[in-house]
């Protein structure tokens, strides 16, 4: 029997315990054509080679500190992409989602700008491309149970956007009040008064005007930005209205 504490975990050993694999996988969302985007990779390894699939992997206990250092490793890895807007989405478990074994993997959804990405293919990954959400189930079938953790991050974004300001992070730095609105309007499926759209956006206090213009099919149109990295995560004091 340990007398302290230090005895008892000098002598403990982790693997008198079974330990289920263990793993991040992530939802990374852009806009692209109009469309919200998922970023997919075709495995290139059994299990499920040749199926497409959320990128994601196991946690390394000698580069992570956290899971959110795991999912933000991903990222870079596949994206080249360091700053993004990562957050937890919720875990899924059990015996028989993955044929290896007993396993729980963390789902985690990233917001981009559909700029300056490099797509990288590593060599779990046979292509690796940007699909729009919409046309999954219809044109693919993903595997293991990443359709579940494709439509848990899905829900989450949807809901989330009814009541905070994380559209931005699918912009560029750079963006116009029309492109902002429209990238609400996209993943909401639906349109937005305009008036009270621009009303709730600009008395947050989280953009301001760059001094610069874009030039469009009538008249110039004012650029802004985020003004802080809160911005980029507000949470409006109420929910956002429809189109009337």
């Amino acid at each position: 029997m340990s007398n302290t504490e230090k005895d008892f975990l000098t002598n403990y050993n982790i693997h008198d315990y079974e330990l289920p694999l263990t793993t991040v996988d992530m939802a990374i969302f852009t806009i692209r054509d109009e469309a919200l985007n998922v970023l997919l990779v075709k495995r290139n390894q059994h299990p499920a080679k040749g199926k497409w699939a959320l990128p994601g992997g196991f946690i390394d206990t000698h580069k992570d500190k956290s899971l959110d250092d795991t999912a933000k490793r991903k990222l870079v890895e596949k994206t080249g992409v360091k700053i993004s807007h990562v957050e937890q989405v919720a875990s899924f478990s059990g015996k028989k989602r993955d044929p290896r074994g007993w396993s729980v993997t963390i789902a985690y959804m990233a917001l981009i700008a559909d700029e300056h990405i490099k797509l990288i293919k590593d060599e779990s990954s046979e292509e690796i491309q940007w699909m729009p959400v919409h046309q999954i189930g219809k044109k693919m079938s993903l595997a293991f149970d990443h359709k579940g953790i494709l439509n848990a991050c899905h829900e989450r974004l949807k809901s989330k956007i009814q009541y905070t300001s994380l559209p931005v992070n699918l912009l560029p730095s750079e963006f116009t009040l029309s492109e902002l609105q429209t990238t609400f309007e996209i993943l909401l499926e639906k349109p937005v008064e305009k008036k009270s759209f621009r009303r709730r956006i600009l008395s947050s206090d989280i953009l301001e005007e760059t001094g610069a213009m874009k030039s469009g099919p009538s008249r110039p149109a004012k650029l802004y930005q985020v003004v802080n990295k809160e911005g980029k995560n507000y949470l409006f004091p109420r929910t956002l209205e429809g189109s009337r």
